[in-house]
């Protein structure tokens, strides 16, 4: 009798063991079905890795290049450029060790700036700071004053504006941040500026208006120099622009690539183009101009407001279209305030900046592929 007692509850525990089991085995086949099923409504929670951004990468400023360079003379402005190659992307920094003072005007419907605004000109500016990476590269700029700061042994605030550009037309989310714009402003230095894709141009692009088949190109940041007398006159401009780049023949240099003839189009010749899929779609967001024009010749506010406005209007010269809905163009106006030089009025110096945007546009590229025209 209890052998038999004894058989039964053992039976027992090893039923209840199996059951176990099974229940166990079941549960995991319907887990492992609904995560496949959750997986399949969104695909992003198990197969989209994590974004590449500069809080989980060991990024490291580079500010040593080679390639093309503007050499000029103008000692009381250094220049300064740094990139995170892992972007690609980058900050170019304008210091003025001695001050200077600044205006800015700003066309376009998609602007961003740090001290952008009129109410921030006449004051004494010590740094201007151009940045990829949108809004977050406003952070450059933030890193450049306060390595201005550092470096005058914490005293005074030294007034820094800015203006960025949207690059995120690559596969991460990296920008520049205060760290680079450090690294940018201990790297400046007098009379020398890279240029093409490089700096905050360094994945600047042009040419966007027109869509399929044509493509946009690569474009970049570009300089000019000129001096009379005692008279400097520089401009430099970083091009990431909407429309495209046309040179002073009137022809598309840059941008509005059709892949399929090997030819640039303006918008007058895409007129007479036979209609597209594309040709109600939007053009491209995210497109932005962003220039400074400096000078060590004494102009008054008034004369340096209207330097900004002439020079930026004349570009539409050289970018066609320009100051669209979807443009963010940004032009910094500066004076060192050295000279005076009675045989510069500022109508003669609104003239020469002008021809200086121009130059400085069509030196922000590198020059045509062999395979291309």
């Amino acid at each position: 009798m209890c052998g038999n007692v004894l058989i039964q509850k053992r039976f027992m525990k090893i039923c209840g063991f199996s059951l176990l089991i099974a229940i166990m085995v079941f549960a995991s086949t319907v887990l492992a079905n609904e995560n496949e099923n959750t997986s399949q409504r969104n695909p992003k929670i198990t197969d989209n890795p994590e974004p590449v951004t500069n809080d989980n990468t060991h990024l490291i400023p580079k500010t040593e290049f080679e390639g093309p360079v503007l050499e000029f003379d103008f000692p009381s402005l250094h220049i300064g450029v740094a990139e995170y190659e892992e972007g690609p992307t980058g900050c170019t920094v304008f210091y003025f060790p001695n001050t200077a003072k600044s205006v800015v005007d700003v066309r376009g419907g998609m602007p961003g700036t740090i001290q952008g605004i009129a109410a921030a000109d006449g004051g004494g500016v010590s740094a201007i700071c151009f940045a990829g990476g949108s809004l977050y590269g406003l952070e450059a700029a933030t890193g450049v004053s306060a390595e201005i700061f550092a470096q005058s042994g914490y005293a005074g605030v030294h007034g820094v504006r800015g203006a960025i550009i949207y690059d995120f037309f690559r596969a991460n989310w990296i920008y520049p941040d205060k760290t680079l714009g450090r690294a940018a402003l201990r790297a400046a230095k007098p009379n020398i500026f890279p240029l093409g894709a490089k700096g905050a141009g360094r994945s600047a692009t042009c040419g966007k208006w027109l869509l399929k088949p044509f493509e946009w190109e690569s474009a970049g940041q570009g300089g000019a120099f000129h001096q009379v007398g005692p008279t400097k006159v520089a401009v430099f401009s970083v091009v990431n622009s909407l429309g495209a780049i046309m040179d002073r023949q009137g022809n598309v240099v840059r941008g509005h690539y059709n892949p399929q003839t090997g030819k640039r189009h303006t918008l007058t010749d895409a007129l007479n183009l036979p209609p597209s899929d594309d040709d109600s779609a939007n053009p491209s967001v995210g497109n932005t101009t962003l220039t400074l024009v400096v000078t060590n010749q004494k102009i008054s506010m008034e004369e340096l407001r209207q330097l900004a406005k002439h020079v930026h209007s004349s570009m539409t010269r050289a970018i066609y279209p320009f100051h669209t809905s979807v443009d963010g163009d940004v032009l910094y106006a500066v004076t060192t305030d050295e000279v005076d030089n009675p045989d510069i009025n500022h109508f003669r110096l609104s003239h020469i900046a002008s021809e200086l945007a121009w130059d400085a546009v069509l030196n922000c590229f590198e020059k045509d592929d062999p395979e291309k025209p």
